[in-house]
């Protein structure tokens, strides 16, 4: 199954990915250790890393090409496929959807944020239509505050 990650720039969807890859067994604790390391001395989340594999995506804290991660649950096998958010990336995101099964679309609730977003000149309503062309979708909704800690990840609604 291939799960494709979407959504606005900086709503919170490498560091999901990194998350839930970490969560299932995709990573072990060791990996997650240097990780940690590695991003605390830049000052960047560390689950991000898991997904955000190049050098400047590190440095810039942004997603700029697809990355896909496999692992195992149960009966399945799963890639996550992460895309980019920020709109001067946006073939590189038409192009991993190609690969997707479903969708989940990651929108952060922050105030500002959530606007930024969808508006007009934002990228969620662009995301929104391809995952409602990719069939199955999952809302994702990070509420998250201006600190940016990973376990504010909150809720989750399926549609």
């Amino acid at each position: 199954m291939y799960i494709f990650m979407i959504g606005h720039v900086d709503a919170g969807k490498s560091t999901l990915s990194g998350h839930l890859i970490y969560k299932c067994g995709g990573v072990d604790k060791r990996t997650m250790e240097q990780y940690e390391q590695q991003s605390a001395q830049i000052g960047k989340g560390n689950f991000a890393w898991v997904m955000d594999n190049l050098k400047s995506e590190r440095e810039r804290g942004i997603t700029i090409d697809c990355s896909l991660m496999r692992f195992d649950i149960d009966r399945y096998d799963v890639t996550i496929i992460d895309a980019p958010g920020h709109k001067d990336f946006i073939k590189n995101m038409i192009t991993g959807s190609s690969q997707a099964d479903c969708a989940v679309l990651v929108v952060s609730s922050v105030k500002g944020e959530f606007e930024a977003g969808i508006d007009r000149k934002g990228s969620t309503r662009e995301h929104a239509l391809l995952a409602y062309t990719l069939g199955p979708t999952i809302d994702f909704r990070s509420q998250q505050d201006g600190r940016r800690k990973d376990n504010q990840l909150l809720r989750v609604t399926f549609q």
